[in-house]
Parts: C-alpha cells; structure tokens; sequence
C-alpha cells in the first residue's frame, strides 16, 4: 500500500479550518491547485456519494467513510467520471478503487495542525508524482484562505 501524506500548521481553529476545506465558495479555491473548475457535490454526511469533479465534469466518485466535525473526514474512492459518466467497474478503476483520502485536524493553543494522508494499493507512479506537486500547493492556499477567516 502506498501512502503519502502532507500536513501544515495553520494559525487559525480547527472549525476556521475545517470551514475553509468544506465550504462551497472555499473549497473551489484550495483546489485550483489541481483542476481550474473543481467542484464537489454532495451533503458530506457519512455514507453519502461523493463527486469531485472539474469544470467538463470528469473526476471521481467517492463516498464519505467517515466523519467528525471538526476533527476528521475519511473519503473512499470508488471510481471515476468520465464526460458524466460514472465508471466504478473497469479494471483501470478497480486497481485503485477502495483508496483512502484522510483529513485530521488537531488544534493545540489557537493553532491548527493538518494532516491529509492518502492510501492506496495501486496508485500509479503518476499519481504520486502528481500529487507531490500539487498538494503542496494546495496546503499552501489552505493556510492562507484559513489564516485570512482566522
């Protein structure tokens, strides 16, 4: 199983943080970083379907594992979207499908410490080399939208 994990103390609540992750004007923002146009649909409650998608409505969809407001959310990735259409029975999805995206947020005297750590058994070599770009990034706007709200 590959992991790779990223974190990034924030000088703001864990809830100002939380926020800034989950919120609908927000989280387009933070996410730039991988696809102009991101977007997430869904009521983020345990058990829901979850689409990350980019402005052509292509992604992947998930399901929210778990979740503790405002201290951790789990996602699965069960598959793709392709043009809008779900696949979560190919075999290029199925080699990945069942990884993890794990969000914990721990608060220690007015500062936020987050940790995003993704797990998975077959990430392509690709992927990780992409996300090691990206997710820096991200953290980065994370920090700075959370610290502006702070």
């Amino acid at each position: 199983m590959e992991k790779l994990t990223f974190s990034k103390t924030i000088n703001a609540s864990r809830q100002t943080v939380w926020n800034i992750l989950w919120s609908d004007t927000t989280y387009p923002e933070w996410t730039s970083a991988f696809c102009e146009g991101s977007h997430m649909i869904t009521d983020l409650q345990k058990g829901s379907k979850v689409l990350f998608l980019d402005g052509k409505g292509s992604g992947m969809v998930s399901m929210v594992a778990e979740k503790r407001e405002p201290e951790y959310l789990s996602f699965e990735h069960l598959g793709e979207v392709k043009n809008g259409i779900e696949d979560t029975e190919s075999e290029q999805v199925k080699m990945w499908a069942g990884a993890h995206e794990n969000y914990t947020l721990t608060e220690t005297e007015g500062q936020t410490h987050l940790l995003v750590d993704l797990e998975s058994v077959g990430m392509p070599d690709e992927f990780q080399d992409y996300f090691l770009k990206t997710w820096p990034v991200a953290m980065n706007k994370i920090k700075e939208l959370s610290e502006e709200k702070g």
